[in-house]
């Protein structure tokens, strides 16, 4: 068609047009270069006005999966996969994507946030569905660092409005320590500090339990205090050869990374076996101090309930006579009801004191009450 012009890619006159989504658009039968875009009505006020707009700014151009979200839903299929999860699983991730991507705040993040969308998509999932995955796996595959996934995901289950809730303690222990360089031999590995999964895997749960129970988990993040009890079930199994290990190199003989606070909470788990092993005439003549107490951890374990009973029936242990600092501990809960009114003891305060400062306002405080009671009523 002369009448039309040439094309600009090859310099054919063979121009013809088409109808490409009830759009009239004049194209290169040579080389299939779009010449011209046509003009397409909207559904909307432009319609019954009869005004006529580009199909870049109609409804149709809205409706269409963008670039990124088409790639960020790949991203979440692949990432299923590479995990092995269920059909259902991808489903339900691709479905939360789609649902966040939605919102403008997303929609106009930049790529890292968009990467990272895709794991908490994923996460979330996992733990609807009570699938042990760990936060720090999906940060390992990503490339992610952990606050910024973690900041993301909270800030999507309370976008979305999802019901997430917590992995169960057991199933962590199990993902976690079946993530362990230490059940077999390798160049790295030396024999000796190789150890069967399954007894590991026990004692592990056995000292996380007694954690539970002894408040070193509550409020705290997790994975610090089973990288403490794992390290301490690997050394009971074999205390002869491990106990020279210190807790930095059983985890780079592991291949896994030490969380910051894990040498704290091996401290404080080392200070409950020592006020249990107390408990325990035969090992109260040994003067046990936390490196021989590791060679009778399955002792202590063995008779758990009973001696943790025993050793915070009356809250903490009165052990500044002995020159050493008090461990941290929190009470065992009572077992009645509690109405708010009964008495606290003045040990069971100075456990709960954090700081010196807190310290210090107490001895005030205690000095300016007792000074007060000294002070004979006025006749």
């Amino acid at each position: 068609m002369p009448g039309r012009g040439r094309c600009p890619d090859c310099g054919s006159t063979e121009l013809v047009e088409d109808s490409h989504y009830s759009q009239s658009q004049l194209v290169c039968s040579d080389c299939g270069c779009v010449v011209t875009e046509g003009l397409l009505t909207t559904t909307f006020s432009d319609e019954g006005n009869l005004r006529e707009v580009t199909y870049s700014r109609s409804t149709g151009e809205n409706e269409q999966v963008s670039r990124s979200q088409q790639r960020g839903l790949r991203r979440v299929r692949d990432l299923c996969r590479v995990l092995q999860l269920p059909p259902t699983f991808e489903d339900t991730a691709v479905a939360y994507y789609q649902q966040a991507y939605r919102h403008s705040g997303i929609r106009a993040a930049r790529l890292q946030k968009k990467e990272v969308l895709v794991g908490c998509c994923v996460l979330i999932t996992c733990r609807q569905h009570n699938w042990p995955l760990t936060m720090g796996a999906i940060c390992t595959l990503l490339y992610a660092d952990l606050d910024v996934f973690s900041s993301i995901y909270l800030q999507i289950v309370k976008l979305l409005g999802l019901d997430v809730p917590s992995l169960c303690l057991a199933e962590l222990v199990k993902t976690y320590c079946s993530s362990f360089k230490l059940f077999q031999a390798s160049p790295s590995v030396p024999a000796k500090y190789v150890e069967d999964k399954e007894k590991m895997l026990s004692r592990t749960l056995q000292l996380v339990e007694l954690a539970n129970e002894t408040w070193l988990v509550t409020g705290r993040h997790p994975l610090p205090v089973i990288t403490a009890a794992t390290f301490l079930a690997w050394q009971s199994l074999q205390p002869a050869d491990r106990l020279s290990c210190s807790l930095a190199r059983f985890c780079k003989l592991a291949n896994v990374d030490l969380p910051y606070p894990a040498s704290s909470r091996l401290q404080e788990l080392l200070a409950v076996l020592l006020r249990m092993a107390e408990q325990l005439a035969w090992l109260r003549v040994l003067r046990l101090d936390r490196r021989s107490v590791v060679k009778h951890i399955g002792d202590l374990l063995q008779h758990r309930h009973s001696l943790v009973r025993l050793a915070f029936r009356d809250g903490t242990a009165e052990v500044e006579t002995r020159g050493k600092e008090p461990p941290r501990i929190c009470p065992a809960p009572p077992v009645s009801t509690v109405t708010g009114d009964e008495n606290i003891s003045d040990s069971e305060i100075e456990q709960y004191l954090r700081t010196p400062q807190e310290v210090r306002d107490f001895q005030r405080a205690q000095a300016a009450r007792q000074a007060a009671m000294s002070v004979p009523n006025p006749p």
